[in-house]
């Protein structure tokens, strides 16, 4: 995997689920249109929860950490500072915007 120069030190990534030790975390991941397993990553805090809503749990790692993700997930891309549809978000910010569309939780 090479990590694009231009991306910050250290990023924020999401989790599947909140966890109170960073050891026990397990990312999440989105399927892109094309059908790729990305990884999700954010520059900032306020990027991840303007991105993805303030329910999304959230680890932060230093960027050379990535390797270390792909090694064992074997993920297609990362992402940088991608904005999530509110529809598609984890939470009540989620939840709300499937009830409004007339879609399940």
């Amino acid at each position: 995997m090479s990590i694009p120069k231009d991306f910050p030190p250290i990023v924020y990534v999401p989790l599947a689920e909140a966890t109170s030790d960073v050891a026990d975390a397990r990312l999440q991941y989105r399927t892109t249109k094309d059908g790729r397993k990305a990884l999700l990553a954010y520059s900032a805090l306020d990027r991840l929860r303007d991105s993805m809503g303030a329910s999304q749990p959230w680890a932060v790692f230093p960027t050379l950490h990535l390797q270390a993700f792909w090694d064992a997930d074997r993920f297609d891309t990362v992402l940088l500072d991608l904005v999530v549809p509110p529809g598609l978000r984890v939470g009540p910010e989620g939840d709300d915007a499937r009830a409004a569309m007339g879609g399940a939780s």
